[in-house]
């Protein structure tokens, strides 16, 4: 048999891929009916036409083009497989096995269904290059037989690592592992929560159900072990197993384990924990938090705080279309609640025009836009005149409150503060210098926490007023001013944020706590006033300082001063950038990044051609 050069086979390739766009048109656009019927049998003849001539082309070519056209007719037959693949997992295959191949053999139509797209890749992308590589030699007296072999490997490489590609994708999106390398350690108990614990006159019990050898079981009795060093005769800890005493499981109330429970006679507070450590992970860092509130729960009276309403306070719902928005003290009242306070609203309706109910520990007044009715400043004046607990939190375009600070020997100054040194960043604009932050806390009993925290914690003020302070006091009144600004801070008269001719600064008073004597047999009168409603709003509330300030004015107003102290956390302090640091990281990694690969690259490469023309020297020197 003789044979020949022969002409390009581009042309019967691109035949072939117009098979296969044509079954995949049928298949998967048409699905069914007479176009999926004409598309897919005419793609099938071309591609399988495509594969018979290029075989007869294999008999009559030059020994040399042989093997390139051996190559071409291995992916054609390749791509053929792919096809066979795909149609035994259709209804194709339906037919020859009497029912789904989902149904007969779920596996095998899993890997069949992967499988076939594999192999169709694996035929195109190498069919591609070699065709492309053979087509620039086909006039060519010899064909370079290692430049085609090389285009077969790339072309197979790059499907493969495309495939990789999407089979490592597929099993982290279907595979459920996670790694967590966050910090983690179980909180231990912190002072507030000791102080709870010293100050029972009762027994109390607390339960723990974890079977054994549970790590989450040991981190929690590991907890309560450190926590009932502070009473050891009143504080009893008992661990047991609910599948092994159902009864007294079924007595606390408990049907699983990985719970706590703390009792004391017919109170009962639950805690759910977990048994696995990796999804108790957060509960265990928050636990003195929560242990802390079920224990206020059990071992204090419920105290009820009502909030004032009707006069633009801070509220919980959001305000209606039109209205400037104002942050809510949804926050505040949720933290109250963790002490274990019934929060109430009381407003004209609920008797404000008339009386303070007996049952108020204490009476809240956050941020009113209005002013007080005169028979309700006398029914607070009224109610701390009897030993009552006031907790005021003005703002500057509120009412100024005169008829009530006046008998604490105060007065608020509405001109806004400012500080162009120390202040809290959150708009990148010069107004932010009205975000007041300090740390210069006094002694006070209302400040405890943040006095320990010794400036670890600061307290934010936006867009704060001042206090001052009567002269002279009226009798027997006593004040402590808790929290004072920073120092660098002037009033802000004009509301340009920078300081101008007569704007001096100090140290001014931000919180006053008040205490007057009460009349014979009656508690001293106790108030907080806060020159600033905003540092008790949602959003400057999950601030720590601002959190301690409000939890600690609520003690010493209840008279529970001796509770006051931090709570232990091991919550992961999230990393917050700035909007430089942001742009700086966005064009360190976008263009950064890339210009040192290439700077590494060109410096390997110079080296590179420098070594080979002195190898090239030597070799010739040897010779």
């Amino acid at each position: 048999m003789s044979t020949r050069p022969v002409g390009s086979g581009l042309p019967m390739t691109l035949v072939y891929v117009v098979g296969l766009l044509a079954i995949f048109i049928g298949e998967r656009i048409f699905g069914a009916g007479t176009g999926r019927t004409v598309l897919t049998g005419l793609g099938v003849a071309l591609a399988v036409g495509a594969a018979v001539w290029r075989f007869t082309r294999l008999r009559s070519a030059a020994a040399d083009r042989r093997v390139v056209e051996r190559q071409v007719l291995g992916l054609y037959g390749l791509g053929l497989v792919a096809l066979l693949l795909y149609f035994l997992q259709s209804d194709v295959g339906t037919a020859l096995f009497g029912g789904p191949l989902s149904q007969k053999a779920p596996k095998l139509a899993v890997v069949l269904a992967a499988l076939f797209p594999a192999l169709l890749l694996c035929t195109l992308l190498p069919l591609a290059l070699v065709e492309v590589a053979s087509s620039a030699m086909a006039r060519a007296p010899v064909m370079e037989t290692g430049r085609a072999r090389s285009a077969l490997y790339s072309g197979l490489g790059l499907a493969f690592v495309v495939v990789f590609s999407f089979a490592t994708m597929y099993v982290a999106t279907q595979a459920d592992v996670t790694w967590d390398l966050s910090y983690f350690r179980t909180a231990k108990p912190g002072d507030s929560t000791r102080k709870v614990i010293r100050g029972l006159n009762e027994p109390l019990q607390v339960t723990l159900f974890f079977p054994p050898a549970n790590e989450v079981g040991e981190a929690v009795g590991q907890y309560f072990r450190d926590l009932a060093v502070e009473s050891p005769q009143l504080l009893n800890v008992e661990r047991l197993d609910q599948a092994v005493d159902p009864a007294r499981a079924r007595a606390l109330g408990v049907f699983n384990n990985g719970t706590i429970v703390v009792a004391r006679g017919d109170r009962k507070e639950p805690l759910t924990v977990g048994l696995e450590i990796d999804r108790a992970r957060g509960q265990l860092q928050r636990l003195d938090q929560e242990v802390q509130r079920r224990l206020l729960a059990v071992a204090r009276p419920r105290r009820v705080v009502y909030f004032t309403a009707g006069h633009g306070e801070r509220a919980e719902s959001r305000p209606v279309p039109g209205e400037t928005p104002r942050p809510s003290v949804s926050q505040l009242k949720e933290l109250l609640r963790a002490q274990n306070v019934d929060v109430r609203s009381l407003g004209m309706a609920e008797g404000l025009g008339a009386e303070i109910p007996k049952d108020a520990a204490a009476v809240v007044v956050v941020g009113p836009t209005r002013e007080f009715l005169p028979e309700e400043l006398a029914a607070l004046n009224e109610y701390a005149n009897r030993g009552g607990r006031l907790w005021l939190a003005l703002e500057p375009d509120g009412p100024d409150f005169h008829e009530v600070l006046a008998p604490l020997g105060l007065k608020y100054m509405k001109t806004p503060l400012a500080n162009d040194q120390v202040y809290f960043r959150t708009t990148r604009q010069q107004s932010d210098r009205g975000n007041l932050g300090t740390a210069s806390f006094s002694s006070h009993p209302s400040v405890t926490s943040l006095s320990a925290l010794a400036g670890q914690a600061p307290v934010a003020f936006p867009g704060a007023g001042a206090m001052e302070q009567l002269q002279p006091l009226p009798n027997s009144v006593m004040h402590d001013i808790s929290v004072r600004a920073h120092s660098a801070t002037f009033a802000d008269a004009n509301g340009n944020f920078t300081q101008d001719a007569g704007e001096t600064r100090r140290a001014w008073p931000l919180v006053v706590a008040v205490e007057k004597p009460s009349p014979a047999g009656k508690v001293p009168t106790r108030a907080v006033v806060m020159a600033d409603a905003d540092a008790l709003g949602d959003g400057v509330l999950t601030n720590l300082g601002n959190a301690y300030l409000a939890v600690d004015t609520l003690k010493w107003l209840t008279g529970e001063e001796a509770l006051a102290g931090t709570v232990s956390t091991e919550e992961d302090v999230p990393i917050q950038h700035t909007r430089e640091q942001d742009v700086a990281w966005f064009y360190a990694t976008v263009f950064l990044g890339p210009a040192l690969v290439l700077v590494v690259g060109f410096v390997k490469t110079r080296r590179r051609g420098r070594r080979a023309p002195r190898a090239a020297v030597a070799a010739g020197g040897e010779r």
